[in-house]
This record gives C-alpha cells, structure tokens and sequence, in this order.
C-alpha cells in the first residue's frame, strides 16, 4: 500500500518544475527578442507610425473639441457641445445622418442578402447572373463614392433626362435630400454587404437545412427557423458596417443632398464657411460626435457580432449544397437581381455617356470630346498626375507595411503587440473627413503648434499618410488571415540556419502571402484614387487630386466634365486590378511549373 501511494505521488506533475520551465522559456524567448535589432526597430517605427498618424490626430481633435476662444483667450470647457446640441442646423444634421445610417443600413443589408441568397442557394441557369453579380460587386470598388450621384441627378433631377425631357414633370427638388442620398447610397454600399454575406452563406453546412426538409418542413419554415438564426450574426455585421460607411459618407450627401446637411457635410461646411473665431473648434466637437458614434457601432460589430458569426458558422459546407431549382422562387429573386444589377450597369453607362454630352440644358444633347480634352489637359492632367503619383506611392508603402504589422502580429510576442493590432485597425471605425480634420489641425502649424513637421501640411506626402492610414486596416486583415495558415516552423528553419529576421520576411514569409500582398496592394491603389472625404480638406491649390476636382465640378453643375474625370478614374482602377490580378495568377503559375519540372527531373 505504501508503495502504490509513493508511485501515485511520483505520477503527480510537478507544479513547480512546470512553473519554472514556463519563466526559463520565456527568459529565452525575451533575449531571443533583444537579439534581433531588426525586429526591435519595426516595431519602434511601426509605433511611432501609429502614434503620430493615427492617435495624435485624435487628441488634437479632442483637444480642440473643448475650447472656446472668448476675448482673444482660448478657455477650456464645453461649451462647443452645448452649443451643438442647442443649434437647430446641428441637431438637424445630426438627426440626418443618423436617420439615413438607419436606412441605408437596412436597405443594403437586404438587397445584399437577397443577392447572396441567389447567388449560393438558387440553381441560376447560363452565365449572365453571375457576370451581372461579378460586374455589380466590382464597380462601387473601382469607381469614386458620387458616380451614382452624378447619374442619379442627370437622370432625375431638377432638369434631367427622365423627369423632365421625357416625362416632362416638374420636380421641385428632384431627388434631391433624403430620397436621393438614400437611394444613392444603398446602391453603392450594397456590394460590401453582399460580399460578406455571400462568404457566410457558402460556409453554412447544408446538412443542417435538409435534415428539416427530410422532417417535412417547407422551404419557407427552413428558411425562417434554421437559415435565418444562422444568418443573424452576419446580417448583423452587415448592418453595422453599412451603417459606418453611411455615417462616413461626404460626398455623395455633398452632390445630391440639395440644401440637407448630414454630419460630415456640416463639419465641412463649418470649417471652410469661416463661421467665425469659434468654428474650428466647433468642426472638432462635431467631429468627435461623429466620431463617437462611429466607433461605438464599430465595437458592436468587431467586438460582439464578429465573435458571434465564428461561433455560429464554423468551417466549410461538408458537402455540396443541392441548389434550389423551384420556379416559384427562382423566377422572382432573379427578376428582382437582374432588375438592380441592370440599372446599378445602367447608371455608370449613364456617366459615361454624360462625358461625351455638351448643352445639357438645352433640348438637343450635343456630343462633344471637349469634357475629355480638359480633364487630360492643363488642371485636368495635373490633377490625374497627381491621383496617379500619390496613389503609386502610397499603395506599395500601405502593403508592405500592412504584411510587416500582420507579421509582427501573429509571429512576435512582444509588450505593445495589442496596440497595434488595434491602432491599426482603427481607421475602420474614423470617418474621413475626421481623420482630414484631425490632420489639418494636428500638422499644420507642426506637431502640439511646435513648428516640428510643419511643412508636411500642404505637400503630397501627408495626402500620401492619409492614404495609408485610411487602407492599412484592409491589408492587415488580409495578412493576418493567411500569416495564420503558414506553419511557424516553416519561417524557424530559417532562423535555426543563421538568417535575420529581415531576411527570413523577405525570402519566406512574404513569397508565401504574395497573394495578400498584392491583394492589399491593389486595394489600396484604388481606394487611394478614389478617396474624397478624407483628402477633400487637405487639397490646395497647389495639389488637386481628381476626386477634389469632380466635386468642384459636380457642385458646379458641370456634370459632363465631373463624369469625363470619374470614366478616367474608373478605367485606371479597372485596368489596375486586372493588372494586379495577372501578375499574382503570373507568379503562383510560375512558381507550380518550377516545381514541376523539378520533379519530373
């Protein structure tokens, strides 16, 4: 007996040998850290980075937002807000905003659903559904946020096409306010919302849904009482996202919003209409309700719904899914689809068309080439050279520097790893026009009004920080996501040989996420060019981007030239991707046929 009780004492872990090997490991793993001055310097870069571009913005903004200049004197206090939620212009743009988030969110949660419903569950004969849902999902990505605005107004505004040549109706305001920001909106956000939900649907096991069918239950039971549950945390998501973007969204409230204000527009308006000494800090206090509320659903969707989808939907369909070939719902839901993929195609026809137009006012539509010779000559070129130049720049910086902080994310234990996973995600949750503000108070008379970086206001290169700090979110994302699939011992056999951490990013962790890389790469190009309300305060006249310029244009009621410039934007980002696309399918082939012919060597 004493025996077995001294063999059941020897069988018991050692708490303290455990204990201790846990404190010897990470001694190790710490001078392992201080051994690699590469790694220790992109951390420091990366954090001053985040520091300086993302954070103290911020605290400026919410320096700013509680003073009050009296009397020559600046004085701390809160005056700002009171004043705001006492001023009927602000309360009612605050009313509108909030009001139009709700729609849009809602109306392009559904359209995109319905979409994605199509899409992964209905049996679609031939291929024009899918290269209708192909093209609709690809051009609100390829094309500036007021195109549908611009088309929108030539068709149904106070003197377009439809409303008053061909109807002849008298419209007071046209689409202008609500109807038209919404109707505008909901078309440009949808895609977003149907892509996430498309990914969720595919994932969805269809074992689930037939094992209620094999009970029994109609089509339209399972739909309500299996599919739909699991739907809730993407529909969600989707929501809260549109929502944001809604929230964020300058430029088309700013073209088809007649005389409503939203939010963003009344920030700008009261920066740039100088409403006396007081209106840049009542810009920064409306800035920091917007941005506010922005953040707060930002949280909701990352931090609640996000956690709730994984939890729900786990994994890959473990068989093919049997497709719905029923008439009665089939016939319906694709009228319904290829009736808004046709007029989403439509309207961008209608801008491209408007760029050959001339004399829009009068009865007879003239064709001209003169809207394209300005917009590719004088201010028109400059403005394209500088989009160009700046998008250039910023979009390969942007995904290098997205892939290095998904590296250090995911591969690196280290004190500050948490900040900036969430610093450099935060630029999801700050609208645009914010982050300009923030920039333009923040820089230009230097950093704290120290003079230190003072002349980056004014030059390309603080438009070019913006541009990375508005996509690095979309390219961290994506390089954490397939960092995660990649073995760590894969990367260690590297190290064990001799490399340095720079070497080892480069010639393996790197050629392993070439397609994240230029998938980041490619997405921060076109988001780049196409961007209006974060840069809109921070062009010059020395530095005009295109999208600057098409809204002067647009606000003008110049809409021929204003589509001139938005069909070069379009075809650049178009011609971009497919650009990005053949080099990232280039090298994955290549890279198979070197294998393969070593092998068959």
């Amino acid at each position: 007996m004493a025996e077995t009780n001294t063999i059941q004492e020897n069988a018991k872990p050692d708490i303290t040998d455990a204990n201790t090997y846990k404190h010897q490991a990470r001694i190790i793993e710490i001078k392992k850290f201080f051994k690699d001055p590469i790694t220790i310097v992109a951390i420091a870069g990366i954090i001053f980075f985040l520091l300086l571009f993302t954070i103290y913005p911020l605290i400026i903004l919410l320096k700013d937002a509680f003073v009050r200049r009296y009397g020559g004197v600046d004085q701390t206090t809160t005056y700002q807000f009171s004043y705001i939620f006492s001023t009927l212009n602000y309360q009612v743009s605050i009313k509108n905003s909030l009001i139009i988030g709700l729609v849009v969110a809602l109306g392009a949660t559904l359209v995109g659903f319905l979409f994605a419903y199509v899409d992964v569950y209905l049996k679609v004969k031939g291929g024009f559904m899918r290269a209708l849902f192909k093209i609709v999902s690809l051009l609100p990505l390829v094309s500036p946020p007021f195109v549908i605005s611009i088309a929108i107004i030539v068709l149904f505004g106070n003197s377009g096409l439809i409303t008053n040549r061909w109807w002849g109706i008298s419209m007071n305001q046209g689409l202008y306010g609500y109807p038209g920001v919404m109707i505008v909106e909901i078309i440009t956000f949808f895609p977003t919302a149907y892509l996430m939900l498309k990914g969720l649907l595919k994932n969805i096991d269809p074992s689930l849904e037939e094992a209620a069918r094999d009970m029994g239950a109609s089509r339209w039971h399972v739909f309500w009482t299996v599919t739909m549950p699991l739907m809730k945390p993407g529909l969600a998501n989707a929501f809260l996202v549109s929502f944001i973007e809604s929230m964020a969204d300058f430029a088309n409230p700013m073209i088809i919003g007649g005389s409503m204000e939203t939010m963003s527009t009344q920030i700008y308006n009261t920066l740039m209409g100088g409403n006396g000494i007081n209106a840049n800090y009542q810009a920064a206090a409306m800035s920091l309700i917007l941005l506010a509320i922005s953040m707060a659903f930002f949280f909701i969707q990352k931090y609640v719904f996000e956690r709730k989808s994984y939890a729900t939907i786990s994994g890959k369909a473990t068989r093919a899914r049997i497709q719905i070939d029923d008439k009665s719902v089939v016939i319906p839901l694709e009228i319904f689809c290829s009736f808004i993929s046709i007029c989403v195609i439509g309207l961008y026809v209608v801008v491209i068309m408007v760029s050959f137009w001339q004399n829009m006012d009068t009865s007879d539509i003239v064709y001209t080439i003169a809207n394209w010779k300005e917009a590719t000559t004088g201010t028109g070129l400059d403005s394209l050279k500088a989009t160009l130049l700046t998008s250039l720049i910023a979009a390969p910086l942007c995904a290098l520097m997205s892939m290095i902080i998904a590296y250090l994310i995911v591969k690196r234990k280290f004190v500050g790893r948490g900040f900036i996973e969430f610093t450099s995600m935060l630029a999801m949750a700050i609208p645009g026009t914010v982050l300009g503000l923030g920039f333009i108070r923040g820089f230009v008379k230097g950093v704290f009004h120290t003079g230190w970086m003072q002349g980056l206001y004014g030059t390309i290169w603080i438009i070019i920080i913006v541009f990375i700090v508005r996509s690095l979110p979309v390219g961290v994302r994506s390089g954490v996501a397939a960092l995660r699939q990649i073995d760590k011992s894969i990367e260690e056999s590297a190290y064990d040989m001799g490399a340095n951490s720079a070497h080892v990013f480069r010639t393996v962790t790197l050629p392993l996420i070439k397609d994240s890389f230029f998938s980041s790469l490619s997405t921060s190009f076109v988001r780049s060019i196409t961007a209006i309300s974060a840069v809109i305060l921070l062009c010059t006249s020395n530095i005009k981007l295109m999208t600057y310029v098409i809204n002067e244009f647009a606000g003008k009621g110049a809409y021929g030239i204003a589509s001139a410039y938005a069909t070069i934007l379009i075809l650049v980002a178009g011609v971009t991707i497919g650009i990005f696309d053949f080099l990232t399918g280039l090298l994955g082939k290549g890279r198979k046929i070197k294998g393969a012919k070593k092998d068959n060597g």
